[in-house]
């Protein structure tokens, strides 16, 4: 049994896709396949199923999987250890972040490598829900993700801004009238929204629901910017971070929803655990010291 067999079979794994692993890991697409025919001989068990449109893991490659991750993390665990005792920081810190927000990323990444310039850093887009299972298994060091008032499972926060979420219309609506309204006031009216597994989306999904009823989603999009103009073109109330729409003000009646009030949190997030390498400690600490004070120029706020 080979590193670079279970390197290989762990990329599958997450890719679901033989082309894109081989990409991931830079080796010709019929070299990971033949590699990992030879550990699937060597275990005696299949451990893709490769019969679908996506590869999936069959009960044997689930119960290796976590343990050819452990034993490529210890190889870089050791690789870690030696530059430690050296005093360069080296490895691959991976962060994720949602679609929007007011905080510089950038700017923390770029003072990050600047510290530290023989450490890796990837960066990934996803919705909230992805990102925070992507921080529990191990995928992701860290994390700007947008959560409620409770702490998700299995990660840490440092909060960044915590606000409220409104209902945002046009000013001809027929609700441009108010300035407050309850959440039972958005029962059977056509609302605009991010996508499921947003943080956004998640609130007024779970405040609804609590309400007693299924709100209708009439128009989904995952750019904030493009809920606001159907808004403002009266398609709808848009379910925005507070910030947000009192910024556009001059095309958008801001609605505070009261009975209940619903807010949410822009977060930094990590594995309550820790993250496993010494590269991802670091980011971590640095962003729980710095990142919180640092909005960019143009406002806006959480909403993946």
């Amino acid at each position: 049994m080979e590193l670079r067999q279970l390197a290989y079979f762990v990329a599958v794994a997450e890719e679901r896709n033989f082309t894109r692993a081989a990409e991931k890991v830079h080796v010709a697409q019929p070299g990971v396949s033949a590699q990992i025919r030879r550990l699937e001989r060597e275990l005696g068990q299949e451990l893709l199923d490769r019969s679908g449109r996506s590869v999936r893991l069959t009960e044997a490659g689930a119960a290796v999987l976590p343990y050819a991750r452990a034993a490529l993390a210890a190889v870089e665990g050791a690789r870690l250890a030696v530059g430690e005792l050296t005093g360069l920081l080296r490895g691959h810190v991976a962060v994720g972040t949602v679609t929007s927000h007011n905080v510089d990323l950038p700017g923390l990444l770029a003072e990050f490598h600047q510290a530290h310039p023989a450490v890796e850093i990837t960066l990934t887009e996803a919705t909230s829900d992805e990102l925070l299972a992507g921080l529990r298994t191990g995928r992701l060091d860290a994390a700007i993700v947008s959560v409620g008032a409770t702490t998700p499972a299995g990660v840490e926060l440092e909060v960044i801004t915590d606000q409220p979420i409104v209902a945002a219309v046009g000013h001809d609506h027929e609700l441009a009238a108010h300035s407050v309204i309850s959440l039972d006031t958005l029962r059977g009216r056509a609302l605009i929204s991010l996508p499921r597994g947003t943080g956004l989306r998640t609130r007024i999904d779970e405040a609804c629901t609590a309400a007693g009823f299924t709100p209708h989603i009439a128009f989904e999009a995952s750019d904030p910017e493009v809920l606001a103009q159907l808004a403002e073109r009266g398609l709808g109330a848009a379910i925005l971070p507070g910030a947000f729409a009192e910024a556009r003000s001059d095309r958008l009646r801001t609605l505070r929803i009261d009975r209940p009030a619903l807010r949410g949190r822009l977060a930094f997030a990590w594995r309550a655990q820790g993250p496993s390498g010494p590269a991802g400690r670091a980011l971590v600490e640095r962003a729980r010291t710095t990142l919180g004070g640092r909005p960019s120029p143009a406002p806006g706020s959480a909403t993946g």
